[in-house]
């Protein structure tokens, strides 16, 4: 059988302008994999708790002190809990609840020649970690943009970078998706 990739349309709830990208993904992959995909596709650095619902089911990384009722991502594909057409949602940290909608937008044939997963397209730049969920990302982006705010310059210390949130290249997230194979 010929090998399938999941084309995913991955786009950040609750901000605007809209944050998104779009991925081809192995079938294969089990959603511990697309997580990672996700995480570096959309710009988040991994280091806080997350799940996938997929048919009012929870999948993630299981931790009994938490007493979430999360199904193993280890132990389920992409391919066996999706399909064309499928939405899913993926909600990464879980105190600043940043809430993507995962759309399969297609299930092709893999190109023998490329090497997948792959950013094929995006958007916008991701909002910085932790600053503090959508309305955080409201209040910063009001802050950074006005060189009158009284908290432009303590937004700019703290995010302590560059930032532009125009900016969005799907070349370097394919680079750093490579990583993964």
């Amino acid at each position: 059988m010929a090998r399938r990739v999941f084309q995913l349309r991955v786009t950040l709830d609750d901000v605007a302008p809209l944050v998104w990208r779009q991925v081809l993904v192995p079938a294969a992959y089990t959603l511990d994999r697309v997580h990672r995909v996700i995480q570096l596709a959309m710009g988040w650095e991994d280091c806080h708790l997350h799940s996938f619902e997929i048919d009012g089911v929870q999948y993630g990384e299981p931790d009994p002190d938490e007493g979430l009722p999360l199904l193993d991502e280890l132990d389920y594909r992409l391919d066996e809990v999706a399909g064309p057409g499928a939405r899913m949602c993926y909600v990464y940290d879980f105190g600043a609840w940043w809430e993507h909608e995962v759309a399969v937008e297609d299930v092709r044939a893999a190109d023998p020649l490329t090497r997948y997963p792959v950013c094929v397209a995006g958007e916008r730049a991701c909002p910085p970690e932790d600053v503090g969920g959508p309305e955080g990302y409201a209040e910063f982006m009001t802050a950074i943009g006005d060189p009158a705010h009284p908290r432009h310059i303590a937004m700019w210390d703290w995010i302590g970078r560059p930032y532009d949130p125009a900016e969005f290249h799907a070349d370097r997230v394919t680079t750093l998706l490579r990583r993964l194979t």
